[in-house]
């Protein structure tokens, strides 16, 4: 993978780990199920008027938004109202990584090298270590329900990497054809997570009706908080369109295994970004098992390796 595209990795991972402390603050004003399908109406408008459609087929675009958007977060939301600590979120939620792998090499046949095997394995003892030492009671439904969502990301993601590869530049003729509505490759990353968000507000809304009822959505709904509103427009603007796009961008152009380590850099970020903002310390076991993941990170990634062997397996178009 090319530094530059490593940068921007980085750069995504510390945008979703202080993601979860901007959730937590959103949360504590709106119902979980009405804050999401919010935040996914701003992620819809206006870009869905302004993003091509993208170049892969309805039911991948429409597999990415069910299990990458209104899965994961769904799961990830409703775990959180019920007790589901957010550091301790932040980091179970990296599970995925594992997932993603082993998804990856059932449904694309991508096989990990021994080094990024190395790197997840490294990272995966960092979570343990992490996880064990924030680990205080916590209901067993809202930890399912996290390990659920970090199984529906992983699946997004292969979706996202299957489709995004598939596409093709269509030719002149389809061109003309479909009216020129293709995205070109560089907004790809951007138009599959607009165009996939049109699976999350009406299914949210109708539950978020159903579990809290009317009165309280439209009293949510007429009483948002500064705080609701600056959670809402993070959340939308800056995980959603700006993470996301990167992200499916990324997948696009590298392998899987390559690419989704580098989501276990959120944890120590939202950890940090707790510690700083609500004065939240880590303690030991939370340092050290920081350590080890950015250690996995480094393996996994190739930059803890001699840049020679790395030279031919870095030209992925």
């Amino acid at each position: 993978m090319p530094l530059r595209h490593a940068l921007l990795a980085v750069l995504v991972t510390v945008v979703w780990g202080v993601n979860f402390l901007a959730i937590d603050f959103g949360v504590a004003d709106v119902p979980p199920t009405l804050f999401l399908a919010i935040r996914f109406v701003v992620v819809l408008v206006p870009a869905i008027f302004l993003v091509p459609r993208p170049a892969a087929r309805w039911r991948d675009v429409l597999g990415v938004g069910l299990f990458m958007s209104l899965g994961q977060f769904g799961l990830l939301y409703t775990a959180l109202a019920l007790g589901m600590p957010p550091g301790l979120a932040s980091l179970v939620l990296q599970a995925q990584v594992a997932f993603t792998v082993l998804f990856a090499v059932a449904a694309l046949r991508e096989i990990p090298t021994r080094a990024q095997v190395a790197g997840v394995l490294l990272g995966g003892a960092g979570l343990v270590v992490v996880g064990l030492g924030r680990s205080e009671a916590t209901p067993a439904g809202a930890f399912l329900l996290t390990v659920a969502a970090a199984a529906s990301w992983a699946t997004g993601n292969v979706i996202a990497r299957r489709a995004t590869t598939r596409a093709r530049p269509p030719t002149r003729r389809g061109r003309e054809r479909s009216g020129g509505w293709r995205s070109a490759p560089a907004t790809a990353g951007l138009s599959m997570t607009v165009w996939s968000a049109l699976v999350v507000p009406v299914p949210m809304l109708a539950l978020a009706v159903a579990l809290d009822g009317p009165a309280a959505v439209g009293h949510a709904l007429t009483h948002l908080t500064p705080a609701a509103i600056a959670s809402t427009l993070y959340t939308a603007w800056l995980a959603s369109l700006f993470g996301y796009g990167v992200w499916n961008m990324l997948l696009a152009r590298h392998p899987a295994s390559a690419v989704v380590p580098f989501t276990m850099l959120v944890p120590v970020v939202g950890m940090l970004a707790a510690w700083l903002v609500v004065g939240e310390r880590p303690n030991l076991a939370e340092a050290s098992g920081g350590a080890l993941l950015l250690l996995g990170v480094g393996v996994t990634s190739g930059f803890i390796r001699l840049r020679r062997r790395r030279a031919v397996s870095d030209a992925h178009p």
